[in-house]
């Protein structure tokens, strides 16, 4: 694993007229994974450097072979280019997270960005909220900046507004905006490498509950993602799998029976979950080995989460197996496969 390290945020702050309305120096990284999509990246990348609060940059390279990182290196010299040399999946975000020096770690993928001031904001609201392990942040899709639905879905959470925490608590949000406090996330271990990605945040929010942090949606901080193309080609089959493969890491026995049955009798007819379940037997004995259930009080938040999600699936129709997965998610365009 190789890492190109840049300028350090306190040399760029105390450049002239770098300060602005915004602390001299950023508190808050942002984390970027990206595989084979330089073009997009860059384009992030430019999006990320004109933000007013100057946040340093983590670029984790799974495996790309399209020139990506030395097009980083050349454009960008100020990132922090980090290569595994292979391709990590989700876990490149936690990677990317200890090459991280700030208490904060905000998260994008290369077809995204953060709008100015929302760093900043969250900066706030994990300062004032000690408790709050990651700030679930509203979504803006494309130029013209329509809300994706995942913002309704995260308002509408069934969980109580506790006291001393900023907005409603969630089990689940988007990767690509999300803004976590680093010792929260590495706490709670970052992503886990069975699910890999597509839909591994739930997992990771379930782990944070489980570690004492909360997960809050705060509309008022703002990522926006403009992702390229449709959803790619198996990516359905693989939350699907992950769905049942987050169940056998976390829930009761029962609950990851019955889904996994649910996946074996669709298998029968459906080609794309006969390709979910194979991945689901492939990867079953590594979930066993990292087998862990959920305290009492969030295993009950997940149920009611569940009822909620379920009761909404039912009305548009969504897909089988991807019913507790946030809508925004199941149709994202990430560049890690």
């Amino acid at each position: 694993m190789t890492a190109h390290e840049p300028r350090t945020a306190e040399s760029r702050a105390a450049e002239p007229g770098t300060a602005g309305p915004y602390e001299a120096v950023s508190r808050t990284t942002v984390v970027v994974i990206t595989r084979d999509r330089r073009d997009q990246l860059l384009h992030s990348l430019d999006r990320l450097a004109a933000l007013p609060e100057r946040p340093p940059v983590v670029v984790v390279d799974n495996g790309s072979t399209d020139g990506t990182a030395d097009a980083v290196a050349a454009r960008h010299p100020e990132v922090t280019l980090v290569s595994p040399g292979r391709n990590l999946g989700a876990v490149g975000r936690t990677l990317g997270a200890r090459h991280a020096r700030t208490p904060y770690v905000a998260f994008s993928d290369d077809d995204s960005w953060w709008e100015p001031g929302a760093l900043a904001t969250a900066e706030r609201l994990l300062d004032a909220h000690p408790r709050l392990g990651l700030v679930a942040a509203a979504v803006r899709v494309g130029d013209e900046g329509r809300d994706d639905p995942l913002n309704a879905e995260l308002a509408a959470s069934p969980l109580e507004r506790e006291h001393g925490l900023p907005g409603t608590r969630v089990l689940g949000f988007l990767a690509c905006a999300a803004v976590a406090r680093r010792e929260a996330f590495l706490e709670a271990g970052g992503y886990h490498p069975v699910v890999f990605f597509a839909g591994e945040e739930q997992l990771l929010a379930y782990d944070l509950e489980a570690c004492g942090w909360a997960v809050c949606h705060c509309p008022e901080v703002v990522a926006v993602h403009s992702p390229v193309g449709g959803v790619r080609d198996g990516r359905r089959a693989v939350m699907r799998r992950n769905a049942v493969l987050t169940a056998w890491l976390r829930r009761p026995l029962s609950v990851a029976v019955r889904r996994t049955g649910t996946l074996a009798a669709d298998a029968r007819r459906d080609p794309e979950a006969r390709e979910a379940l194979r991945g689901v037997l492939e990867r079953l004995p590594a979930a066993l080995r990292a087998r862990r259930r959920l305290p009492p009080r969030v295993e009950a938040a997940a149920r009611r989460v569940e009822g909620a999600v379920r009761a909404r699936a039912g009305r548009r129709g969504t897909a089988p197996g991807t019913e507790g997965l946030p809508e925004g998610e199941a149709r994202s365009g990430a560049s890690v496969r």
